[in-house]
């Protein structure tokens, strides 16, 4: 594991990059760090964690974790951590083989939202529009409990 970086499988990173803003799109993310964490959250609302396998080497590469700090994520990484373990140790700055656990957790979890994603997002033109359906869908047909993420707070 990459020290304090997330990691994005190989046969996802063509699908992060299409999920953000560029200069010819109007991708509904504005970061890769935006999609892994709303693909975290979706794999770990739908309980899909996938090993990540042949890791993305090039764009998008492994995203250092201070970027998920800046744009407020450290929360979710460490939420989804410790739902996971159900170990409140797992939270430990001081011990790096906690925080790899934490950051793997993390990375297994966006890549089964990624996963889900791919599958929603098929044949769709526009995946800010698929994204919405997707979302109001989760809402409308899940009766929620105090331990389910929701995902409705990425909707601008």
């Amino acid at each position: 594991m990459a020290a304090n970086k997330i990691r994005i499988a190989k046969d996802k990173a063509e699908l992060v990059k299409s999920l953000t803003l560029s200069d010819n799109n109007s991708a509904p993310f504005q970061t890769y760090a935006d999609v892994i964490a709303f693909a975290a959250a979706l794999g770990k609302q739908r309980k899909k964690r996938s090993p990540l396998g042949e890791i993305s080497k090039r764009e998008p590469g492994a995203i250092d974790v201070d970027i998920f700090v800046s744009r407020g994520y450290d929360m979710a990484i460490k939420l989804i951590a410790i739902a996971e373990t159900k170990n409140p140790q797992i939270l430990s700055h001081l011990d790096e083989q906690l925080e790899a656990e934490r950051l793997q957790i993390f990375e297994e979890y966006a890549n089964g939202g990624l996963e889900i994603l791919r599958e929603e997002l098929r044949g769709a033109a526009d995946y800010t529009d698929r994204l919405l359906l997707v979302l109001i869908s989760e809402r409308d047909n899940q009766h929620r409990s105090d331990e389910e993420f929701d995902l409705s707070k990425f909707l601008f």
